[in-house]
């Protein structure tokens, strides 16, 4: 992850910084890697994240996400995850969760 990153009042915000600065891929979350555009599975070893921002509701707990900026090196590729934590979390393997939770 950049050790210089910056802070975003909203969900919208980090993503539109993200796309400006060239993460424009969709990434899902499957069991045990992310899914670029649906047709290709990145294990977590072929990607590092780069940015992670946290947004918490105040009020909703439905509003808990986090945005991870994504780029793998094997695939020349550069995308934004974006994935509900707490209660709404999914739930993917541990390899994965760990990965995901390194930042």
């Amino acid at each position: 992850m950049n050790t210089i990153q910056p802070a975003f009042d909203t969900l919208t915000e980090a993503v539109q910084w993200l796309n400006q600065n060239g993460y424009t891929e969709d990434f899902n979350l499957k069991n045990d890697c992310i899914r670029l555009n649906n047709f290709l599975d990145v294990s977590p070893e072929d990607f590092k994240i780069r940015y992670t921002f946290r947004f918490e509701g105040n009020t909703d707990q439905g509003d808990e996400e986090v945005v991870y900026g994504i780029a793998s090196d094997k695939y020349s590729v550069k995308g934004i995850l974006t994935s509900a934590y707490g209660i709404y979390a999914d739930t993917v393997s541990t390899e994965l969760i760990r990965k995901l939770s390194s930042n």
